[in-house]
């Protein structure tokens, strides 16, 4: 029963730390707000929303009349007119005109109506993959978070054998002072703790580049201490939301683009049958004609006009052709929108029986670690009676490390496929 003792005297040693060390932990919570507010992909899809919106800005102005002003000036050398008394007593030599012009269209086969529904859909897809970023931005924080956890466990795992191996090794120096075994019982023991403490110094680098990979993403400073404050509980199976896969999609963001994209490309034709149907607008003009010189008036002149187009030739030539080109792009956009449907689904049920075998995994390696454990001090034991060799205590130790590595792999892996089906059925919590 010896190895529990150690194991319980390490667990109160690391509570201890980790007491002492608050100030460098953070939960899964704050991690995602950090990332949030940071995310500079976030901030692109806020501005891109924000163009959207001028985009639909200037769509709406289409419906207001259009207005132009003109003003042109001559000037000669010579006189344009000679002067013809008594009617003209000066030549003239230069000339103005000033005018405004005011059109309004009545109608433009709904060109400008479907501009409108175009510009406005620009702004709900926007903010679909703005959620999308979002999302994302969650998703890659809880893998990350997740992996450090497994980590951090992972080094309280290779502490704890350390600690376990450095009492056999004092153990076994003591026997070999007093002429009770063999040199290389002892040689054994250190080879196995050499081992342990290569593993134990990999870990502990490959966490610090964990570590500050997860501090960038998230836009905190560095911190060598952090920790992980939402441990992995391994004294308890989690459970799965829901007893069986959500194909329902419209919650899903890829799903939602695909219908935007579909209802893009019926709008488009839309709009392509708009150029060959009739327009009719109405328009109103005031000018002003004279001289800058007395001897000649000026005179203002008033006009209204109304425009009808028909774009006759089009029907039956190269726009026939390009609003069938039209038709067909709609035929399939449809048929990629079924496609992608299906392919939603299917990643969606294979996300499902991920997490299902993330869950066996975890049973089976909660299994095993209970008797690699019930192994070490059976195997322990017998050691200490003389029916064992350090050969195989050694054994059944490195059995215990892998079978708990295993278990704290099975757990992070669990959380890792949860957030990825959260994520996949629009359930990822913000």
């Amino acid at each position: 029963m010896e190895i529990r003792f150690i194991y319980i005297g390490f667990f109160f040693l690391l509570s201890a730390h980790a007491m002492a060390q608050q100030n460098h932990s953070i939960s899964l919570d704050e991690s995602k707000k950090a990332a949030l507010e940071y995310s500079r992909v976030i901030q692109n899809s806020e501005l891109g929303i924000q163009s959207a919106e001028a985009g639909k800005k200037g769509a709406a102005a289409n419906y207001l009349p259009s207005v132009s002003a003109t003003g042109i000036g001559l000037y000669n050398f010579k006189d344009f007119i000679s002067a013809m008394p008594p009617l003209l007593t000066e030549g003239v030599n230069n000339a103005y005109f000033a005018g405004v012009t005011a059109t309004e269209v009545l109608y433009a086969g709904g060109k400008i109506r479907t501009a409108n529904e175009l510009a406005a859909m620009q702004i709900e897809v926007n903010k679909i993959r703005a959620k999308q970023s979002r999302d994302s931005v969650l998703l890659q924080t809880e893998n990350k978070y997740w992996t450090l956890n497994k980590l951090q466990e992972q080094h309280k795992t290779l502490t704890a054998n350390e600690t376990y191996l450095n009492g056999i090794l004092k153990q076994q120096e003591d026997l070999l002072a007093s002429g009770l075994i063999a040199r290389n019982d002892l040689l054994k023991v250190k080879v196995q703790r050499s081992k342990l403490l290569l593993e134990k110094s990999k870990l502990n680098n490959g966490r610090k580049v964990a570590i500050l990979d997860f501090c960038f993403f998230i836009g905190i400073p560095f911190d060598s201490l952090l920790v992980m404050r939402d441990g992995l509980d391994t004294a308890r199976i989690p459970s799965i939301d829901a007893q069986a896969p959500d194909l329902d999609l419209s919650a899903n963001n890829d799903y939602q683009l695909l219908q935007k994209s579909l209802e893009s490309e019926q709008l488009q034709t839309k709009m392509t049958r708009a150029n060959y149907l009739p327009s009719v607008s109405l328009g109103f003009s005031a000018g002003r004609v004279g001289s800058i010189s007395n001897s000649l008036g000026s005179t203002f002149m008033p006009i209204a006009f109304g425009v009808v187009n028909v774009p006759i030739s089009d029907w039956w030539g190269t726009g026939k052709q390009k609003l069938r080109q039209r038709t067909i792009s709609e035929k399939i956009a449809g048929n990629r929108f079924k496609d992608g449907e299906d392919q939603l689904k299917v990643g969606i049920l294979k996300s499902w029986y991920d997490l299902e075998d993330a869950q066996k995994q975890i049973r089976f390696a909660k299994e095993n670690y209970v008797q690699a454990a019930e192994n070490l001090v059976v195997t322990r034991d017998n050691y200490s009676s003389g029916l064992s060799s350090i050969s195989d205590l050694l054994d059944a130790q490195a059995q215990l490390q892998q079978a708990e590595s295993e278990q704290i792999t099975a757990y992070g892996d669990f959380f890792n496929k949860m957030a990825s089906y959260r994520s996949i059925t629009g359930k990822l919590l913000h």
